[in-house]
């Protein structure tokens, strides 16, 4: 039983952060305590979870990401619906195309390369000779994200509007001061995402070199008042565009990943504007107007990897960050993990190998935490 402090809000677990890591962090520690989730905006969720593209994909990431989807996916298994992903190659991406086919080939379900004259058949408006090649990724799905995310902090203690304005430990404690009041718990989880970094420094914890990353998304109206529903994603795989079915409309992006400073993005026009015109360079419609534009913050480790366990020389601190663009197909496996670490137990078996590369003692990550500072 923890002691009471007079004026301080005492929990087991203090997580920082309501997107989907922290909301994942606090369902799986939820087992073995009392969870309070310190979100600094209004409602969680706001910068980057709200904002996703939600694509599940069993394709996307390095090794260990793939692996993290992998034991994911049985958590999400109602709340998945199929899509699917054209890849296409312009002409001159030959070899960016035979690696992401080798990469889809070692998928659970392995991506096929598709004539070229069944690309119309899935998507009638790709224009005919853009490209050289295309392959078909079948386990590409949409995540209900909203469901996802509520699941998560079901029955979970959530305080909004608290942003941390300082941390300390003090008497085996974790104190975090906070614009709705102080707080205390032996365990911290650092889950503030674009501002994980800075939540370290305030700790006085050596920064891991995250990098906040712009991505631009908008939405246009059906073509011709199609039913694009059942129309898979296209992307290409160098990576400049893709779009999808969304609310009745296409998601649109040009797949941008500028660096910025922590903050609330908002869409640049030329992002939306780039967006458009490769959207229309690679199909046969031209865009009379843009419905609704908007943009979010995915953050990385520098090895594109997420980060997960206890801060070095610093008991009770725990990472879970860096889940970049893979935030929803992770989340369920880097929490129970993490949540394994805290309470000292042996961890999911599938998941259980993967604590030393995604460690933030990890080389490629303790590398660059001093010049992080």
């Amino acid at each position: 039983m923890l002691a009471r402090a007079p004026g301080v809000s005492m929990t087991d677990f203090l997580v920082l952060g309501g997107g989907i890591a922290g909301a994942a962090a606090a369902h799986f520690l939820s087992v073995h305590g009392e969870v309070t989730v310190l979100e600094a905006e209004a409602a969680p969720g706001y910068h980057a979870t709200g904002r996703s593209a939600g694509l599940f994909s069993a394709y996307y990431g390095n090794r260990v990401v793939r692996a993290l989807t992998a034991a994911s996916q049985a958590c999400w298994a109602d709340l998945l619906t199929p899509r699917g992903v054209v890849a296409l190659a312009p002409h001159g991406a030959e070899k960016e195309f035979a690696q992401a086919l080798a990469d889809g080939l070692t998928a659970p379900l392995p991506a096929r390369e598709l004539p070229l004259d069944e690309v119309q058949r899935l998507c009638p408006i790709v224009r005919p000779g853009w490209y050289g090649r295309a392959m078909f990724k079948a386990a590409g799905l949409d995540i209900d994200t909203a469901g996802a995310h509520h699941r998560m902090l079901r029955g979970v203690q959530v305080v909004t509007r608290a942003r941390v304005t300082a941390l300390h430990r003090r008497s085996g404690l974790w104190h975090a001061s906070t614009t709705n009041g102080p707080f205390a718990a032996p365990v911290i989880v650092n889950a503030a995402g674009a501002w994980a970094d800075e939540v370290a420094r305030m700790a006085g914890i050596a920064a891991l070199g995250l990098r906040p990353l712009r991505r631009t998304a908008a939405i246009i109206p059906a073509p011709d008042r199609r039913a694009v529903d059942r129309w898979p994603m296209v992307a290409d795989v160098t990576e400049t565009f893709y779009f999808k079915p969304e609310s009745g409309g296409l998601l649109v992006s040009p797949a941008d990943a500028t660096p910025v400073a922590p903050h609330d993005v908002r869409p640049d026009d030329l992002d939306v504007a780039r967006a458009v015109a490769r959207f229309e360079e690679v199909t046969t419609v031209q865009v009379a107007r843009v419905c609704h534009r908007w943009a979010g913050l995915r953050t990385t480790a520098p090895d594109d990897t997420p980060v997960v366990g206890e801060a070095s020389g610093a008991t009770g601190f725990f990472w879970l960050a860096g889940l970049g663009g893979y935030g929803f197909q992770v989340a369920p496996a880097v929490a129970e993990l993490l949540a394994a670490l805290v309470t000292g137990s042996s961890g999911p078996r599938a998941t259980r190998h993967l604590a030393a590369p995604l460690s933030p003692l990890r080389a490629s990550i303790a590398a660059n935490a001093g010049r992080a500072q």
